[in-house]
């Protein structure tokens, strides 16, 4: 046997069996998926084939839609509001600007360790008609009658969720942010420093460029995340009242596990991924034309 040969039955051994584990756990279910999204299926029998129709149902429902607006939502809130606020805190504590850095660090990266069901039923009893904010709101305006009911708007019903989204995640990202910043070499800051570099200009000149890269990685992960979740949303409100606050993931839950359609459940999770590689693909496009502006 030749040594080609030989380097080629050493890869398939190696890597052989992580292909057939990945294949069987990613790309089956994936493709199974892909294919039952085109059929009508309540979990027995045959598939009957439907074509494009569960796609066309799924656009056409008004709850369809009103779960993928409150997940752009959360993406908006992930992207925009958990990176950035998570990025500076992390600056904040990298460059020492305030005192007892490590009890701060500790504080805002602690929600992230306890459930989310646990936290979900917290602020449930915060949020609730005789919760912290009622009864703040009525102390401070002098209204005993006033009642918080914010989840029974349409439109504003998922607000509330969205806070409780930015204060438990935040914190993950500034320490994903915080250990890439302490691999920075100091000696770059200090001989900024010395060349009379302001505070401003070692952020936006030192920090972002050696940044980039994280950047686009965590907010990969905001989309993916903030498209597939589903926990902390369910706990709180189960995407009630009447589908308010609801996302697509529950959506997909009902449809698939209380009304047993599959077909039409595996329609609306390829419409999840199809939605996760879209956002995904304008982000790449996005940092390739800010690195090119920091190279």
């Amino acid at each position: 046997m030749t040594s080609a040969a030989e380097k080629r039955w050493s890869y398939a051994i190696l890597v052989g069996p992580s292909v057939v584990i990945y294949a069987a756990v990613i790309l089956f279910p994936i493709l199974f998926s892909l294919t039952l999204g085109f059929t009508r299926w309540g979990g027995f029998g045959t598939p009957e084939w439907v074509g494009m129709a569960n796609y066309t149902r799924m656009l056409a429902d008004p709850i369809f839609r009103l779960g993928l607006r409150n997940n752009m939502l959360v993406v908006a809130i992930s992207v925009f509001g958990q990176i950035p606020f998570g990025f500076v805190l992390a600056y904040i504590i990298y460059r020492r600007m305030v005192r007892g850095s490590n009890f701060f660090e500790t504080m805002i990266f602690l929600p992230i360790t306890v459930s989310a069901i646990v936290v979900a039923k917290l602020w449930n009893q915060i949020f609730s008609p005789a919760g912290v904010v009622t009864q703040l709101v009525r102390m401070t305006t002098d209204n005993p009658r006033y009642v918080f009911a914010i989840f029974e708007n349409r439109d504003l019903a998922i607000v509330p969720i969205l806070g409780v989204i930015m204060w438990y995640y935040t914190g993950i990202y500034m320490i994903i942010f915080l250990a890439n910043l302490h691999k920075i070499s100091p000696d770059v800051i200090e001989a900024s420093i010395m060349d009379g570099a302001t505070e401003g200009q070692i952020l936006w000149r030192v920090i972002i460029p050696q940044m980039i890269n994280i950047l686009f990685t965590t907010a990969v992960f905001a989309i993916a995340g903030s498209l597939k979740g589903f926990d902390l949303i369910f706990a709180m409100t189960g995407g009630g009242p009447a589908h308010y606050t609801e996302v697509i993931a529950i959506y997909m839950y009902y449809n698939t596990f209380r009304y047993y359609n599959y077909g039409y459940g595996s329609a609306v999770s390829m419409m999840i991924v199809a939605l996760s590689l879209g956002l995904i693909t304008v982000l790449q496009a996005i940092m390739r034309r800010v690195e090119e502006r920091f190279e």
